[in-house]
C-alpha cells in the first residue's frame, strides 16, 4: 500500500489499513517468493529423477511422479500468480493455497494409504491413513480459516465503501 487514502475525503479504519499493509508487506511477497521457489525447485527436481531413471519406469511409479511435478507446478504458479497481483487480494491468495494444499493432502493421503495397502501390513496401512487425515484436517482447517478471512477483510472493504463521506 502506498500510504494514500484510497477514498479521498474519508478515513481509512485503522483495523483495514492495517490488514491491507499485511497483505502487501514484502515478508509476505517473500514467502511467496519462498513457496514458489520451493514448488519449482521440486518439480524440477523430480522431472530430472524421472528422466535419469532406468526405463521402463512401472506405471505407478510415473503416476507418481506426474503427480509430484504438478504439486510443484500448482505450488510455483501460485506464487507467481500473487506476486503478479499489485493490489491487496483480500486473502484470496490465502483461500487458493488452501484449496491447492487440500487437493495436495488428499491426493497424498490416498495414494498413500492405497500403496500401503497394496505393499506392507495392516498397522502400516492404517499409520500411513492416519497421517494423511492429519494432513486433510490439517490443510482442511487452514482453508476454512482464509475463507473467514476473506470475508472478513471483504466486510471490511464494504464497510468503507458503503460509509458516508459526511460522516465524521
Amino acid at each position: 500500500m502506498s500510504g494514500e487514502n484510497p477514498a479521498p475525503g474519508r478515513e481509512v479504519p485503522e483495523e483495514l489499513r492495517r490488514a491491507l499493509a499485511a497483505e502487501v508487506s514484502l515478508a509476505s511477497r517473500m514467502r511467496h517468493v519462498v513457496v514458489g521457489v520451493m514448488g519449482g525447485c521440486a518439480a524440477a527436481l523430480i522431472a530430472v529423477l524421472w528422466a535419469t531413471e532406468p526405463q521402463p519406469l512401472p506405471t505407478r511409479t510415473q503416476a507418481a511422479f506426474a503427480g509430484l511435478i504438478a504439486i510443484g507446478l500448482a505450488w510455483a504458479v501460485f506464487a507467481g500468480w500473487v506476486l503478479s497481483r499489485r493490489r491487496p487480494l483480500f486473502a484470496r491468495d490465502r483461500v487458493l493455497g488452501g484449496r491447492i494444499a487440500l487437493a495436495a493432502a488428499l491426493v497424498t493421503g490416498v495414494a498413500g494409504t492405497a500403496l500401503a495397502a497394496a505393499r506392507a501390513g495392516a498397522g502400516v496401512t492404517l499409520g500411513i491413513a492416519l497421517v494423511g487425515l492429519c494432513l486433510v484436517i490439517a490443510s482442511g482447517t487452514a482453508l476454512l480459516r482464509a475463507r473467514s478471512r476473506h470475508r472478513e477483510l471483504l466486510r471490511l472493504r464494504d464497510a468503507l465503501s458503503h460509509e458516508d463521506p459526511r460522516t465524521p
